[in-house]
């Protein structure tokens, strides 16, 4: 499925995605079918370029969990621990 073929809400969601870091490459080939080449060739095609070199850095250092072989064992959820206690805001009420 190439960039053309999704809505924008979904490229939107796929960027996101993209600047998560505990979002993995996996997630978005399985949620998208997107493998990391493509979300690469995605990225540079929609961000500026130095908001892509950012990006790259970022996936590239050892901060990123964006690959599952090199994140923490422990780490097995995509949603912050908090999340949940975010309750009163009107969005979480749709």
């Amino acid at each position: 499925m190439s960039a053309k073929e999704f809505s924008p809400r979904q490229l939107d969601r796929i960027i996101e995605m993209a600047w998560e870091d505990r979002t993995p490459f996996e997630a978005l080939l399985f949620q998208f079918g997107l493998p990391e080449k493509e979300v690469i060739k995605f990225m540079r095609a929609t961000l500026k370029e130095s908001s892509f070199k950012r990006w790259r850095k970022r996936v590239n250092s050892g901060v990123s969990q964006k690959h599952l072989k090199k994140r923490n064992p422990e780490m097995t959820r995509f949603k912050c621990s908090r999340q949940k206690a975010i309750s009163g805001n009107k969005i979480s009420k749709r």
